[in-house]
């Protein structure tokens, strides 16, 4: 019988899944800024770019005071994700309806993460592990600040944008 899988177990688990995702998340944002008609939309995944390669050197802080090696774990979830907005930079490339699914995209990887590190921030306290809880929660705050600003870009532009009729 396997060794019975605590809660640190559990912890560190997800962890590698987040540090996985916002590694890919790295990637696919110059993408999307490429893809982008606005030029709110293509500065706003410039910017966020900016901020995952903070929440990376952030997670990598939390794995040293685990004392464990910064590894990610493949995260099928934010891959389908990210795989669902590549499809749609492919078949809206011509339409004005672009942005709006490129922004609904992001607010799906932006959701996945806000549920992962409440999940993390969760587990830290009750683990003890007091130095890492300020480190998932200044993630958190970006991300949950990314989201408003991605809802406040597709409700001022994009999504009616993307009603008009091409010309």
């Amino acid at each position: 019988m396997a060794a019975t899988k605590t809660l640190d177990d559990l912890f560190l688990d997800t962890l590698k899944d987040i540090y996985f995702a916002e590694k890919q998340i790295l990637k696919a944002l110059p993408k999307m800024a490429r893809a982008a008609q606005s030029e709110e939309g293509k500065a706003g995944f410039l910017q966020h770019r900016d901020e995952t390669q903070g929440q990376i050197e952030r997670l990598e802080q939390v794995f040293e005071l685990l004392g464990k090696p910064a590894r990610g774990k493949t995260c099928e979830a934010i891959q389908g994700i990210i795989a669902e907005g590549e499809e749609i930079i492919e078949e809206f490339k011509e339409s004005l309806a672009l942005d709006a699914g490129l922004i609904s995209s992001a607010q799906a990887v932006e959701h996945y993460e806000i549920a992962r590190y409440g999940t993390l921030i969760e587990w830290a306290n009750q683990l003890g592990l007091k130095d890492a809880v300020p480190l998932l929660q200044a993630n958190l705050a970006e991300e949950e600040a990314t989201d408003k600003k991605l809802t406040q870009l597709a409700k001022a532009s994009a999504n009616a944008k993307g009603k008009s009729k091409a010309a």
